[in-house]
């Protein structure tokens, strides 16, 4: 199903798609950001997944159209490589609620924080060795 329209808005930081004889589906930037479908977010197989955080404030910069069939974001902490295709906005917009309670349960598992660390900041984490 091809959206008939697609809308950014840029204040409220939500991508807005239209459909024929179907509610809008209205996605936040974060929500999309954290739930990229590219290998960068899902990595390169099972278990690979890399948890965003930091991303409460995050905003998409533009779209692209990718063909027929998806669309590329831009967002403004440069994140870019992720194409959305029709199928996947309409399972995301499904799966929302599941798929936002996931992500706040592995943000607070792991100690993490959906807040941005401030801009003057450096952290670097290093792994203990294990024999």
């Amino acid at each position: 199903m091809v959206p008939t329209e697609i809308k950014l808005h840029r204040k409220s930081a939500i991508l807005e798609l239209t459909y024929a004889g179907r509610k809008p589906v209205v996605l936040s930037a974060e929500f999309l950001r954290v739930h990229s479908p590219s290998a960068e977010v899902r990595g390169h197989g099972r278990r690979q997944e890399v948890l965003q955080t930091g991303k409460k404030y995050v905003a998409i910069k533009s779209i692209e159209a990718v063909g027929n069939y998806a669309i590329k974001l831009h967002f403004d902490d440069g994140h870019d490589s992720g194409i959305y295709s029709w199928e996947y906005l309409l399972e995301l917009d499904e799966q929302e609620d599941s798929l936002w309670q996931d992500y706040l349960a592995k943000l607070r598992q792991s100690g993490q924080t959906r807040e941005p660390l401030p801009t003057d900041t450096q952290v670097i984490q290093i792994k203990p060795v294990t024999d």
